[in-house]
């Protein structure tokens, strides 16, 4: 088999999304993760803040993973979310006219979950302020995903979102749990939390997609490779396909 080569574009401030996917793929033969970095320190909906996620800049860090001829590029953040799904799109356009590599991201693989398995009605789960939370609830409506219940933490800098506890999610989780949606997502790429899906999805009996365990999902697929390969992380690997 050949080696299958997965590009990573991560958040400069980020600490939890490398070590999570080199743990994901460690048993896989031949698959391995490869990171490249942009700067982006705050989520929030100021104009200097919103300007981290400048196309240009993204390109360049894609660019660097290019030249280790990955099989596809992943933005492994979730900017999609208050940015609008567009832009998602046109950064995996642009991404993919500049190096000739497909381009997926961590909010259009979750897209594609939910699509797949029929999930209308959601809840979200993320680290992320009043606005921006309003904002990625809206984007979701507005492409016909009712959101029925939510948690945030109001924080604004990135590597605090590192910080948060698994208890304090775990509590998070059970609460939105509680509306039974169809899908729970864990929507930040900064939460230490994908480790923690099968124990949630056991518990309240509900799938659970971790927004680092999507964009990993999504380029296996896309490289040709079974997601099934990656064993005990949870129901998104196993079931949707």
């Amino acid at each position: 088999m050949n080696r299958v080569l997965l590009g990573m574009l991560t958040p400069s401030s980020n600490t939890r999304l490398e070590p999570l996917l080199s743990a994901m793929v460690a048993s896989v033969p031949n698959v391995t993760v490869h990171f490249s970095r942009f700067p982006v320190t705050e989520i929030a909906l100021d104009t200097n803040v919103l300007a981290q996620f400048d196309d240009s800049k993204i390109l360049d860090a894609a660019m660097l993973l290019a030249h280790a001829k990955v099989d596809v590029i992943a933005w492994n953040g979730t900017s999609g979310g208050w940015l609008g799904f567009d832009a998602d799109e046109r950064l995996c356009r642009r991404i993919t006219e500049a190096t000739g590599i497909p381009a997926t991201t961590s909010t259009l693989a979750l897209n594609e979950a939910l699509r797949l398995t029929g999930a209308k009605r959601m809840a979200l789960v993320t680290p992320y302020l009043d606005d921006v939370q309003a904002r990625v609830i809206g984007t979701y409506r507005n492409a016909g995903f009712d959101c029925i219940a939510e948690r945030h933490l109001k924080l604004r800098d990135n590597f605090s979102f590192s910080e948060v506890t698994g208890a304090l999610l775990d509590s998070m989780v059970a609460e939105v749990a509680a509306a039974r949606p169809q899908a729970i997502s864990t929507f930040c790429t900064n939460l230490n939390a994908a480790h923690l899906v099968p124990e949630w999805e056991r518990r309240h009996g509900i799938p659970v997609y971790d927004t680092v365990s999507t964009a990993l999902w999504q380029s296996l697929r896309i490289a040709g490779v079974q997601p099934s390969v990656v064993k005990g992380w949870g129901r998104l690997f196993d079931e949707v396909h």
